[in-house]
């Protein structure tokens, strides 16, 4: 792996299965003691089962793409669109619902990732 070039796919895609397995490993439990919400509703445990899935999923792409060289251009701008997506959704959730102090370190993290990864898309153009 070499670094930061891959560096920044590894640890956010490590970050984001971690956040994954945090939101759908056990909702009932979780969710209350993170979050301070009940999950009862079957509809509820499954979406959040369902984001796991795509975490998980998505975080092991881009921890691929920094071992395997024909993934990381696909990996990386991938994590640059989630990274900005998922910035961008703190950013309108913040203007209108206010500071999150759960949630205001992952909006850094996310933009620190989102920034790190549109750099080495620039800066190294391999495919």
């Amino acid at each position: 792996m070499t670094t930061p070039k891959n560096l920044n796919l590894f640890l956010s895609g490590i970050v984001v299965i971690i956040a994954g397995v945090v939101y759908g490993g056990h909702p009932t439990y979780i969710m209350p003691e993170l979050l301070g919400f009940e999950v009862i509703d079957l509809e509820l445990k499954n979406m959040l089962r369902a984001v796991m899935g795509i975490y998980i999923g998505v975080g092991l792409f881009w921890v691929l793409g920094s071992i395997k060289a024909e993934l990381w251009y696909g990996a990386t701008l991938c994590n640059v669109l989630f990274m900005g997506g998922i910035s961008f959704g703190r950013i309108v959730s913040t203007l209108f619902d206010g500071i999150s102090p759960l949630f205001t370190p992952a909006l850094v993290l996310e933009l620190l990732f989102f920034v790190w990864g549109w750099y080495n898309l620039k800066t190294f153009k391999e495919f």
